[in-house]
């Protein structure tokens, strides 16, 4: 158990409090608590993970605490962690919540996107945004570290002058090693260029790339890795289709069967 300032006696008091529900999926929830000493979210954790993670290796809340953590060490900015705990029984994972500190007067790039924000539009507030999470990124990726699911509404911004960059919400992040350490940094690429690729022009993304290389041209090495970012989630969401559709026919067949009619 890791707490600040006796935020919880206990993981039953944590899992006790009521608060705004700002999101939640199959195996956690997030909460806003607002607290004498300033605005907190808590995460409570019903599940270790998805799939395997239920069974197998650290639990996603445990990753997301350990990698907040590392965070802080390399100098990157976060969210300031107040309380942590994990439960197991006989081995097994039970529950978990982890509280952190509001980022105040922040606000994520995708929402930044869907509104539409003027800054977006600003090459010098662009230039600046680039410049720190082009070097976030290179510091988790020096020490093999990926982050897997590095995308605008995980990178929050501070709306004052100038902008300050934020990481957060890393819960599936590790340590790779060779070829997967390659396909982990070409997928945070990705993600970070997926939103950029619409909101951004070219030379900003390209900006971006030999910000976060260390370049002032581009090398053999940066054609190839750029190749790679632009095609990572074009043939994703080509198998994806490709699924669909056989599930699709599938599902086709099934019914003119059960309705007593040849399939085609």
């Amino acid at each position: 158990m890791m707490t600040d300032k006796n935020l919880w006696r206990d993981l039953d008091e944590a899992w006790s409090w009521e608060g705004e529900r700002v999101a939640g999926d199959l195996i956690s929830e997030v909460l806003r608590l607002e607290r004498p000493d300033g605005v907190y979210y808590l995460k409570r954790y019903s599940a270790a993970g998805k799939m395997l993670r239920r069974l197998f290796g650290r639990s996603r809340p445990r990753g997301e605490y350990e990698n907040l953590r590392l965070f802080a060490r390399l100098g990157i900015a976060t969210a300031d962690i107040a309380g942590f705990e994990q439960h197991r029984a006989w081995g097994r994972f039970r529950r978990a919540a982890l509280v952190t500190r509001e980022i105040p007067d922040t606000t994520d790039l995708a929402r930044m996107a869907r509104e539409a924000d003027p800054k977006l539009r600003d090459r010098r507030w662009v230039a600046e945004v680039s410049r720190q999470l082009a070097d976030y990124t290179a510091r988790l990726h020096r020490i093999g570290f990926c982050h897997n699911d590095l995308k605008w509404r995980n990178v929050m911004v501070s709306r004052g002058a100038p902008p300050r960059v934020y990481l957060i919400d890393c819960p599936i992040g590790r340590r790779r090693y060779g070829l997967l350490r390659r396909r982990g940094r070409i997928k945070d690429l990705a993600c970070l260029d997926r939103h950029a690729r619409v909101e951004l022009s070219r030379s900003q993304r390209l900006r971006f790339y030999l910000l976060y290389r260390g370049l002032a041209r581009l090398d053999a090495r940066g054609r190839r890795e750029i190749r790679g970012v632009l095609g990572f989630y074009d043939g994703r969401d080509q198998r994806l289709t490709k699924r669909l559709d056989r599930l699709y026919k599938r599902y086709l067949r099934h019914r003119l069967t059960r309705w007593g009619r040849r399939p085609q």
